[in-house]
C-alpha cells in the first residue's frame, strides 16, 4: 500500500509564510521523485516544485521559483515544500504526490497521491 500524507496548510495573510510536510509510507517511500502540485476551483492541477529522492537537483514552476523550496528529509520519508512571501493567487488545495520517473511537473508521471491540504491567502 502506499501513503502519502499531507499537513502545515491553513490561512495566512498575503506575505506570508507556511511549510507544507509530506510523509511517505510503503510502496509511495520508495519512489524515485516527489512533487508537490496545487489546484484552485476552477483550474486544473499545477505542477509546483519536483524532487529526486536519492540525489539530484530540485527544480520549481517559474510562478513560485524564488519564493517556494522544496526538499527532503530521507530518513523521515518527508518532503517539505517551504513557502514564502505568499500571494492570493497561491490558494489551493495542495498534494503531494510520488512516482516512478521521470521526475517532472506532469502529473501523469505520478502514480501516488495525498488526499490534499488547503492553503488559503487572504488579507
Amino acid at each position: 500500500q502506499a501513503l502519502l500524507m499531507e499537513s502545515g496548510g491553513g490561512s495566512v495573510q498575503p506575505g506570508g509564510s507556511l511549510r507544507l510536510s509530506c510523509v511517505a509510507s510503503g510502496r509511495a517511500s520508495r519512489r524515485a521523485c516527489v512533487a508537490w502540485f496545487r489546484q484552485s476551483p476552477g483550474k486544473g492541477r499545477e505542477g509546483v516544485a519536483e524532487i529526486p529522492t536519492e540525489g539530484g537537483t530540485s527544480y520549481h514552476h517559474h510562478s513560485v521559483k524564488g519564493r517556494f523550496t522544496i526538499s527532503r528529509d530521507s530518513a523521515k520519508n518527508t518532503v517539505y515544500l517551504e513557502m514564502n512571501r505568499l500571494k492570493p493567487e497561491d490558494s489551493a488545495t495542495y498534494y503531494c504526490a510520488a512516482g516512478d520517473g521521470p521526475c517532472g511537473l506532469s502529473a501523469v508521471f505520478y502514480k501516488d497521491w495525498g488526499q490534499g491540504i488547503l492553503v488559503t491567502v487572504s488579507s
